[in-house]
């Protein structure tokens, strides 16, 4: 099976740009050297899967727990897991799975616990 394309991963019109070119419309960019300073080896050749990863990793060395729990206007922290093992497809290949949590946080100004909360 083919690893998804960077648009099916990040919707439609995303694409990956070459050094120096230009683009119609605004939007996010992400140099490779953040990239590459992530772990990622080759940003040019990667997939959309090691992109992504690339920039979880990069985020959640920035949005750490201890960040959130010193700073209040923060909103988002990462955590990672413990690593355990997977039996995958038809063979039962075995793959390490390695968890990262992303935790959202908005404040709950009810002074009291609220049943239809939940």
């Amino acid at each position: 099976m083919a690893q998804p394309t960077i648009e099916d991963v990040l919707g439609t019109g995303t694409q990956r740009l070459a050094s120096g070119d230009t683009t119609t419309s605004s939007g996010l960019f992400i140099p490779d050297s953040a990239l590459i300073a992530a772990g990622l080896d080759d940003p040019t050749n990667a997939t959309a899967q090691q992109h992504f990863v690339a920039i979880l990793v990069k985020a959640s060395g920035v949005l750490t727990s201890s960040a959130f729990d010193a700073d209040t206007d923060r909103t988002i922290y990462f955590e990672q897991g413990l690593s355990n093992f997977l039996n995958r497809g038809i063979d039962n290949v075995r793959y390490e799975v390695n968890p990262l949590t992303i935790n959202m946080a908005k404040l709950n100004p009810a002074t009291t616990l609220d049943p239809d909360n939940y």
